[in-house]
């Protein structure tokens, strides 16, 4: 049995998720709103393409893939780097500044992105099982603009997402 993962399909939806996640890490970092609106943009126009943007980058590289409505220069260049090695440097950067279990804080209801970065900034907190050990700790209530309402809505999601499976 071979025990080494494989690599994901570099496929069209693969591609969209790499910029959906880093328009997010963007916006974590308070990054420029062009820019952020420039990767959803282009995610969301590979994720609703019908062909792969793989067949359209074997026939001319970069320069076809910025026929795309809403694909640059920078971007047609990542994803041709993503077809190639199937990783985005830039994505990898971003990474290593955000880990990228900070942006799952957001999907608790009652964090919003400020409060996201606010938790991870002033609190260290860098995961949902991170968020969980302040909640249960009582060190939620320290965190400016939670209330106790708030805080409540946090625990029931933190537990809702764990039964879900992550």
């Amino acid at each position: 049995m071979n025990d080494t993962p494989s690599q994901p399909a570099v496929d069209n939806v693969y591609i969209a998720r790499i910029f959906e996640r880093i328009a997010e890490m963007l916006e974590f970092k308070d990054e420029n709103p062009f820019k952020i609106r420039s990767y959803r943009m282009a995610s969301e126009a590979i994720g609703e393409m019908q062909v792969q943007v793989s067949e359209i980058a074997a026939r001319g590289g970069a320069t076809e893939l910025q026929r795309i409505p809403g694909i640059g220069k920078t971007i047609s260049g990542q994803i041709v780097e993503i077809l190639e090695t199937g990783k985005s440097a830039y994505y990898g950067e971003l990474s290593k500044e955000i880990p990228e279990t900070v942006l799952d804080l957001r999907r608790v209801s009652g964090i919003g992105l400020k409060t996201a970065q606010l938790l991870y900034r002033d609190f260290g907190v860098k995961s949902l099982p991170e968020l969980k050990a302040l909640a249960e700790g009582g060190s939620l209530a320290s965190v400016p603009g939670l209330g106790e309402k708030t805080i409540d809505r946090i625990r029931r999601s933190i537990l809702r997402l764990e039964s879900e499976g992550g």
